[in-house]
């Protein structure tokens, strides 16, 4: 027996996100139709609605629903500090440390030619004009640890540092509270060369 179109078609939307394979978008929508439909109901409200409203910030490239975000309005952050990030989860983890006071710009992606992901589709052009305003002093760069990742920091590092604009990169190692035993050669490695005094 074959699914009606709709259902098929409702499947296959579900299997845009990632990690969803066709088994667990079955599943999903089995369920969402047979014992969650005002669930079914607030999901396609709630989708349709941030697809109609959030934008991206005109500052810092992150997801908002005005022209700039309230980060980017606050007169409590520094506008001097910036940090480069990859994504808006990345955002997120960095105001959950309370460990930063300065301002964002969020990459949406980090370079990766194998997948076609250059300069232009991470925004590096809107990048570099936020660094260059004038009031920027220092960019972080906190791309994640990958292959990607650290491709991009050393990019955009050598890019910022061409126009004049420090650029720092935020330091790798050990976990707090991780025991050496563990712990991962590379890490141990790299918390090994990136010591400092004491």
């Amino acid at each position: 027996m074959k699914n009606p179109s709709t259902l098929e078609e409702l499947i296959a939307a579900l299997r845009c996100l990632p990690g969803v394979g066709p088994k667990s978008a079955q599943r999903m929508a089995f369920h969402l139709l047979q014992r969650d439909k005002p669930g079914a109901h607030r999901l396609a409200g709630a989708l349709s609605l941030a697809l109609e409203r959030i934008r991206h910030c005109e500052k810092c490239n992150s997801y908002a629903e005005e022209a700039v975000c309230t980060l980017c309005r606050s007169p409590r952050r520094d506008a001097t500090l910036l940090c480069v990030l990859e994504t808006p989860a990345d955002l997120l983890m960095m105001e959950q440390a309370q460990c930063y006071q300065g301002l964002y710009f969020v990459l949406m992606g980090a370079l990766s030619p194998l997948d076609g992901i250059g300069p232009r589709e991470i925004h590096l052009d809107r990048l570099v004009r936020r660094a260059t305003d004038g009031i920027v002093r220092e960019t972080i760069l906190a791309t994640n640890f990958t292959v990607e990742g650290e491709a991009t920091a050393h990019y955009v590092g050598e890019l910022l540092r061409a126009k004049g604009i420090k650029a720092t990169r935020i330091a790798r190692g050990l976990p707090v509270g991780g025991e050496l035993e563990h712990v991962d050669s590379g890490t141990l490695a790299q918390a090994v060369m990136e010591r400092r005094d004491i």
